[in-house]
C-alpha cells in the first residue's frame, strides 16, 4: 500500500492538513481496498502542534518519513526561515530516495527552505508569491497556475488547489477512475477549468495622490467602454501621444493603453459575475472592437475564458438583467500544470489588506 505522510508544523493551517488526508483516504481500488496509507507526522516530541483554533497530536514522528513513498507539506500560519531541527534533513534524505514530495499552498516556504526548489519553477498562493520570489530567488515562482508537477516534486496554490493535486497525484498512481471516484467524494471536478490569475485581484495601476493625470485615470475608467485611440487620449490630455505615454509611465508604470485594457477587462468581470448578458455584448459595453479581441484580452489578464470566467464567479442571485442560477467549473487543460484555484483562508505573515483579500 503507498504510504502518504503529512508533516504537520507548529501553527499548520487546519484546511492545508485536512484537505490532503481526505483525499487520500476516498481513495479506494476497484476491490473496495483503501488505496493509500495516510501517517500524520510531526517533529515535536509530544506530537502536539497548534492548528488556530485547536491542537492536533500527530501519532507520528519525523522518522515516518524514511517510510513513506509521499510526504505532504500543508501551510503555516507564519512560514519560518528556517525549519525546525531535523526537518530539513529528513525532507532531503527521502528526496534523495526518491520519495515523491509535495506542499499545499504557503507549505511552499518549507518546501523552498529545503533548498530542494531550487532552479525548479513552483506556485503558492497568489498572496504570497511575491514574498516566496523574494525570500528564495533560485525558486522561479509562477502565482498563475493551480498546481507545477516535477514528477517527484509537487507544489500547489491556494487550500482549494491541494484538492486538484492530490486528484491528479491519484490519477498518476492508479488511473482515471479511482480518481474520479476521490474526485466525486470530494464532491469537486476531475480537472477544473481555469488559472489562479482569474482569482487575483488586478487593481489599476494609481496615479499618486495630486499626479498630473489623475484626472485623466478617472475620465479613462468612466469611459472604457468609448472607442479610444492613443492620440484621442493625449487630446483629452492636452499633450502629445509621445509626451503622454512617458508621463503614464512615470506616475502608473504602464502604458495608456494597457491601463485601457485592463480597466475593460474588469468591467468586463463585474458584468460576466452580475448579468446573464451574451459574450457579445458584454465585449461591445466593455468596450472592446470584438468578441474575439475580447477574448484574447480576457484570457490575458484573467487566464480564462469569459464564459470560465462566469461559471466560476457568477452570483446566484443578482440585480442585473438576465442574472441566473451559477453553475459549477467545467472540464479541460493540461494535466501536469493546472491553472486555477480557490482562495485560502490561512497564511502566511501578511499585511491586513492582504488578509482581508485572502478571506474574500
Amino acid at each position: 500500500m503507498h504510504t502518504v505522510a503529512v508533516l504537520v508544523l507548529d501553527g499548520v493551517v487546519p484546511f492545508d492538513l485536512s484537505a490532503p488526508i481526505d483525499a487520500f483516504g476516498w481513495a479506494r481500488l476497484p476491490d473496495g481496498r483503501p488505496a493509500y496509507r495516510v501517517r500524520v507526522c510531526s517533529p515535536s516530541a509530544s506530537g502536539e502542534v497548534s492548528a488556530g483554533a485547536f491542537t492536533v497530536r500527530a501519532p507520528y514522528g519525523v522518522e515516518a518519513l524514511a517510510e513513506a513513498d509521499t510526504i505532504i507539506l500543508p501551510g503555516v500560519a507564519n512560514p519560518p526561515e528556517e525549519l525546525p531541527p531535523g526537518v530539513a534533513e529528513a525532507l532531503r534524505d527521502a528526496a534523495a530516495d526518491g520519495t515523491r514530495i509535495a506542499s499545499v499552498c504557503v507549505g511552499a516556504f518549507l518546501f523552498a527552505a529545503t533548498g530542494l526548489l531550487d532552479g525548479l519553477r513552483a506556485t503558492t498562493h497568489w498572496v504570497a508569491a511575491r514574498e516566496l520570489a523574494e525570500r528564495y530567488p533560485k525558486v522561479e515562482v509562477d502565482p498563475n497556475v493551480l498546481y507545477v508537477d516535477h514528477d517527484r516534486f509537487l507544489t500547489s496554490a491556494g487550500a482549494a488547489a491541494a484538492l486538484d493535486m492530490c486528484l491528479h497525484m491519484i490519477r498518476k498512481d492508479y488511473g482515471s477512475a479511482v480518481a474520479a471516484q476521490a474526485a466525486r467524494m470530494s464532491v469537486m471536478p476531475l480537472e477544473r477549468e481555469g488559472g489562479q490569475a482569474q482569482f487575483i485581484v488586478h487593481d489599476l495601476s494609481p496615479a499618486p495622490s495630486g499626479a498630473t493625470l489623475e484626472p485623466l485615470l478617472v475620465w479613462l475608467e468612466d469611459n472604457c467602454a468609448d472607442d479610444l485611440t492613443l492620440n484621442r487620449i493625449a487630446e483629452r490630455a492636452g499633450m502629445s501621444a509621445r509626451t503622454l505615454n512617458r508621463r503614464f509611465r512615470e506616475q502608473t508604470g504602464t502604458t495608456p493603453l494597457r491601463w485601457l485594457h485592463r480597466a475593460r477587462v474588469r468591467r468586463a468581470q463585474h458584468l460576466l459575475e452580475s448579468t446573464g448578458y451574451p459574450v457579445e455584448r458584454i465585449a461591445a459595453q466593455a468596450g472592446f472592437g470584438s468578441p474575439t479581441a475580447f477574448r484574447e484580452c480576457f484570457r490575458k489578464v484573467a487566464g480564462t475564458s469569459p464564459q470560465g470566467y462566469r461559471r466560476a464567479f457568477r452570483s446566484r442571485t443578482g440585480t442585473g438583467p438576465g442574472v441566473g442560477t451559477a453553475t459549477g467549473a467545467g472540464a479541460g487543460a493540461e494535466p501536469r500544470e493546472r491553472a486555477g484555484a480557490g482562495a485560502r483562508t490561512g497564511g502566511r505573515p501578511t499585511g491586513a489588506s492582504e488578509r482581508d483579500a485572502m478571506r474574500s
